[in-house]
């Protein structure tokens, strides 16, 4: 593959606190993705914003705003895990779908793929800049725009099950599942909408356990033992 996303989930990158960050979780990360992007691959990055605010954390507050907030995290995320890239060797840069002062660069397909052709990693934060659409939605979104070759989802969970295998000790792992039976049987990879447009575009989906040692080249390198979801 040429070009692929990672999608990060803000949890993980808390590691055992569960919030904001945890510095070696991070930089391991950085470390797997530099064995990649030395390679001469094009990683583009999506961060959840989970470890800080999710858009329905408050039943008080307009859902509208909540979201707003969901989105702002995920830029801290980015700006945080983008310096770490940049402390072992990368060169990054952040897109937001709205403007962020200095702190980002507002996104367009022509600026990525110069940033892409320089050989920086590009962080794609503040999702879609709109409320009620995910950060799944959002990767799956710049992902088809941007002509990935595959989607990466570093999860907590080392692929997909037919069950939550926090709550059924027995649950089993596919190794190869169509998306059309992650929505039939509501698997919950990625949310509905990420879902169907995977499905429209026909852009498959990895998924695997952040915390295995060295996951995410393993996972990209072709040593891949998660989920793989086929369209």
């Amino acid at each position: 593959m040429k070009r692929v996303f990672l999608k990060l989930s803000g949890e993980a990158l808390a590691g055992e606190k569960h919030t904001g960050f945890d510095e070696p979780t991070v930089t391991e990360v950085a470390r797997q993705v530099k064995q990649i992007t030395d390679s001469g691959m094009q990683v583009g990055i999506v961060i959840g914003g989970g470890n800080f605010w999710r858009g329905r954390t408050s039943e008080t507050i307009d859902r509208t705003k909540a979201d707003q907030i969901g989105m702002l995290a995920t830029v801290m995320n980015c700006i945080y895990v983008s310096e770490i890239f940049r402390s072992v060797g990368m060169k990054t840069q952040i897109l937001t779908p709205f403007a962020c002062g200095s702190m980002t660069k507002l996104f367009s397909k022509d600026r990525a793929n110069k940033y892409f052709e320089r050989g920086m990693v590009v962080f794609f934060a503040g999702g879609t800049g709109h409320p009620y659409f995910s950060t799944d939605t959002g990767i799956v979104l710049r992902a088809v725009e941007m002509e990935a070759e595959g989607i990466y989802l570093a999860k907590a969970i080392d692929g997909v099950y037919d069950s939550d295998p926090k709550v059924n000790p027995n649950a089993v792992k596919y190794d190869e599942i169509s998306i059309q039976e992650v929505i039939d049987k509501k698997l919950a990879v990625v949310d509905l909408t990420a879902s169907i447009m995977c499905m429209e575009n026909k852009m498959p989906m990895y998924v695997f356990g952040l915390n295995e040692e060295n996951s995410i080249v393993k996972a990209i390198t072709g040593k891949f033992s998660g989920t793989k979801v086929t369209v």
